[in-house]
């Protein structure tokens, strides 16, 4: 009797101890899978991501581009345009990947106008006059500089104290970290809702963000 007794109670602890073990398994595997979600998230949204759109809205356009780069300043009106005719539907991440010589300052030029709250501004100047500041694909700091005198209410004296600021480099290794990661190595650069646009093109893009809608 004493050892059925014993049996049974190493056979209900047994199975206290699988059931138990499943249990931390199971919570094991969700919180590793939260934790890849969150990182696979990072990839392509950052806190110092720059987001234009709604917050939730239902499809996450992520674009590494390079202010030097003609194909992305094409780009930047036509998704600036489908913004405002999908408004709300759409939320923008713009990443960097400063691929042409000398791009970085450029970024940094941005960034700085960014601290100042004329992006957008910023952006729209230095896509429209690339022809002005760039020299046989490469970069010319101090032609930028003097177009960007055209911006209204940008402080030029605190643009120039931040371009000596590592705030933006972090910024510009963050996001060439990511693409790389993503392999985002040609600019622009688009993934809508985690998928790469994969054959490059206006309307290719068009169809995989309907896809999504």
């Amino acid at each position: 009797m004493q050892n059925k007794k014993v049996v049974l109670i190493s056979i209900v602890v047994l199975i206290a101890i699988f059931i138990g073990g499943g249990y931390a398994y199971k919570n094991s595997q969700s919180e590793k899978l939260t934790k890849m979600s969150k990182e696979q998230a990072e990839l392509f949204q950052r806190p110092h991501s720059l987001v234009v759109g709604n917050a939730d809205a239902k499809v996450q356009l992520v674009e590494f581009f390079d202010p030097a780069c003609g194909t992305c300043a094409d780009f930047h009106f036509r998704v600036k345009k489908l913004m405002e005719e999908k408004k709300g539907d759409i939320k923008l991440v713009l990443r960097y990947a400063p691929f042409h010589q000398n791009s970085n300052y450029a970024v940094k030029m941005l960034e700085g106008a960014r601290e100042q709250g004329l992006f957008h501004e910023t952006l729209d100047l230095v896509f429209s006059t690339q022809r002005h500041w760039i020299d046989g694909h490469v970069v010319n700091p101090q032609k930028l500089w003097r177009i960007l005198n055209k911006v209204e209410g940008l402080d030029m004296e605190k643009l120039g104290k931040f371009m000596n600021d590592p705030k933006a480099d972090l910024i510009i290794n963050q996001d060439l970290a990511d693409a790389e990661t993503l392999k985002a190595d040609k600019t622009p650069a688009f993934f809508v809702n985690g998928k790469p646009l994969q054959n490059f093109g206006w309307e290719n893009l068009i169809n995989l963000i309907e896809s999504e809608l």
